[in-house]
């Protein structure tokens, strides 16, 4: 019996060593598929097709790969608006490109600055007479913005297309969280500094309301002026001064009534475009499915056009979504991360430095963390621009005031400049429970915070204090960088937001353009002519697996019906994602209360992301908080 078992335990380990084995050669076989990078050798002559599903971003998010395949729904997709810029610009001049066909089933929008990029590309390629189509099932004002560049914009029969301008409702807690005798303790300097009022009030402040009007109504003109320039048939009056009567005049036909309104060219399926585009660029010698066309993808066209490596480098850093303490990112802005980057970059000789910031601020501390980073450029001589795409608010602003040259655009979200700090306690909860806090305090400060007891009148003073004090600071830097003095940088503070043209007039930004002018800016500042320089962006890497994995997840859910980027083909589809979308909202606004969080600042009169961060609140309480609220809140809950 001894030696069949010591012949069994041999059986057995090489039974589990084959395991392991065959289980290493299937994930060296999974990583080498799911690594396979976009092939320039799938370019043809033909169309450039450039599927715009999910959102355009100014930085892709980072993917989990195994977070990502047990996920019950499949990721949102991301599009970086350069790449899409930078394929339309080369199409121009490409005698393989005969059209263009923008994809946009799936597509759910990106950010004013973002589109009107890739709106101007657009333009341009229809001025090289190279003709550019959109198709959709549900245009919206983001889809119209980009389609109003078309030369043809395609819709489905059983389609919508709607123009409902900016705006819209926030949510209020202040009746809730007095319904659960919860105490939202703010501190906050700023009398604009509306990031707090979710949680105080049950409505918009007159402030608030003020100053939000003014934002969006610029906004609003912006839009208004690109798209009826682009498409002067567009009958905008008609479409949002009376939308019942313009859907009913069409027989409550809304594909019909958008052709009638000039939002659309053609009515058809995807195979009639299809056939449109064969005509235009030939047909598909492999596929004889209905709709078919010769065409390259935007993945392996851009793999195909390369990177350009002449002259000398413009390092660019982007800093892009909420600013928070750590290694997030990238799609969100870790501060450590970011400054790592920039740190590294110092010793790689760098002509100049473009500071492209996307963000609606977030937390002070790592927002510090990278201005100290960007400041040793300056420090070293070397020239700093700061490109701003469509938010740079709040710490977004924060970040930008070591350079020495400000590019907005007209419809950049800038100003913000405040900080607040929002702490809940629990003491009446608590009481109404029964529960009450008792015990000995050698101080005032003995056993603060308290979130049962509640804080005491010396805790509340020094936490306002210390938010007065952030607030000083961030006047002192804005005060130093943009050479005003600090009463007049008080005076457009206060949490204020402005659009880009207003805040060039108040001396916030110092000229229009975006990061092109930016990079051609620094390049300038640095000596380097005109194509003797070009950009590296610090800290990217060639995609790997993320596509692929997106892809494969997205088609697993869209067989299970839980794909987030579905097509919406009529109002009532489009009330239901909003609908979805609701749940992530309310989700965000208590994870903004209730997490650990230091001094912010944050811009929540900002327009909400269109996803989710990919920071998230399981994530952030993994480490160790920054800032002396947020370790305060950490050490009470420890």
């Amino acid at each position: 019996m001894n030696f069949v078992g010591k012949v069994w335990k041999i059986l057995v380990g090489i039974k589990d060593g084959l395991v392991l084995l065959f289980m290493l050669l299937f994930f060296i076989a999974l990583f080498g598929v799911l690594s396979a990078r976009p092939n320039p050798g799938q370019v043809r002559d033909g169309a450039l097709l450039i599927d715009l599903a999910g959102i355009v971003v100014e930085e892709k998010s980072s993917l989990d790969p195994f977070a990502a395949l047990l996920a019950s729904e499949a990721p949102i997709e991301e599009t970086r608006a350069r790449d899409v810029v930078r394929a339309l610009d080369a199409a121009a001049t490409d005698d393989r490109i005969k059209a263009v066909v923008l994809d946009m089933t799936t597509f759910i929008g990106g950010g004013q600055v973002h589109l009107k990029d890739i709106a101007e590309a657009m333009d341009r390629l229809r001025k090289a007479k190279k003709p550019v189509l959109t198709f959709a099932y549900a245009y919206a004002d983001d889809q119209m913005l980009l389609a109003a560049n078309a030369n043809e914009v395609w819709l489905d029969p059983q389609g919508m297309a709607v123009i409902a301008g900016p705006g819209g409702s926030n949510l209020y807690y202040a009746g809730l969280l007095e319904k659960l005798s919860i105490n939202a303790r703010v501190y906050r300097v700023g009398a604009f500094k509306s990031g707090v009022e979710p949680y105080t009030r049950n409505g918009m402040s007159d402030e608030a309301r003020a100053n939000i009007g003014g934002l969006y109504g610029a906004l609003w003109e912006e839009y208004k002026a690109g798209i009826t320039r682009a498409r002067p048939k567009l009958q905008l009056a008609k479409i949002t001064g009376d939308p019942a009567a313009w859907i009913a005049s069409s027989g409550g036909d809304m594909a019909k009534a958008a052709l009638d309104a000039g939002m659309v060219d053609k009515l058809g399926d995807r195979a009639a475009l299809g056939a449109r585009v064969a005509q235009l660029a030939g047909e598909d010698p492999w596929s004889k499915l209905p709709g078919a066309y010769s065409s390259s993808d935007l993945g392996a066209y851009l793999a195909d056009l390369g990177q350009i490596r002449k002259g000398k480098t413009i390092g660019v850093v982007t800093i892009a979504g909420e600013i928070v303490d750590g290694e997030a990112g990238p799609g969100t802005a870790g501060g450590t991360r970011i400054a790592d980057l920039l740190d590294e970059a110092l010793d790689d000789d760098l002509a100049a430095l473009v500071v492209r910031v996307d963000s609606p601020g977030g937390s002070v501390t790592a927002s510090e963390e990278i201005r100290r980073a960007i400041q040793r450029f300056r420090d070293r001589k070397i020239p700093v621009a700061v490109s701003m795409g469509n938010i740079a608010a709040s710490g977004g602003y924060w970040v930008a005031t070591p350079g020495e040259r400000i590019f907005a655009e007209p419809e950049t979200i800038t100003g913000s400049i405040g900080v607040y700090a929002v702490v809940p306690t629990f003491e009446n909860a608590a009481a109404r429970l029964g529960v009450t806090a008792d015990g000995y305090r050698t101080t005032e400060l003995s056993g603060q915070p308290d979130m049962i007891g509640g804080f005491s009148p010396a805790m509340d003073t020094l936490l306002q204090t210390s938010i007065g004090g952030t607030y000083q600071d961030f006047l002192k830097l804005v005060s130093s960088a943009r050479r005003l003095p600090v009463s007049r940088v008080d005076q457009i503070a206060q949490g204020q937001v402005w659009d880009g043209g207003t805040a060039r007039q108040i001396g916030l930004v110092d000229e229009f353009g975006g990061l092109t002018e930016a990079l051609e800016w620094a390049a300038a500042k640095a000596g380097a002519k005109k194509g003797e320089w070009h950009a590296v962006y610090l800290g990217e890497k060639d995609e790997n697996y993320d596509s692929l994995i997106r892809q494969l997840v997205s088609s697993e859910a869209a067989k299970a019906g839980k794909a987030r980027t579905a097509p919406v083909g009529d109002i009532f589809a489009l009330t239901s994602m909003r609908s979805q979308a609701l749940g992530t909202r309310i989700a965000r606004d208590a994870e903004r209360l209730l997490g650990t969080r230091g001094v912010q600042a944050y811009c929540l009169a900002c327009p909400a992301p269109l996803a989710p961060t990919a920071a998230t609140p399981v994530a952030a309480a993994a480490q160790r908080p920054e800032g002396m609220l947020a370790l305060l809140t950490w050490l009470a809950g420890s």
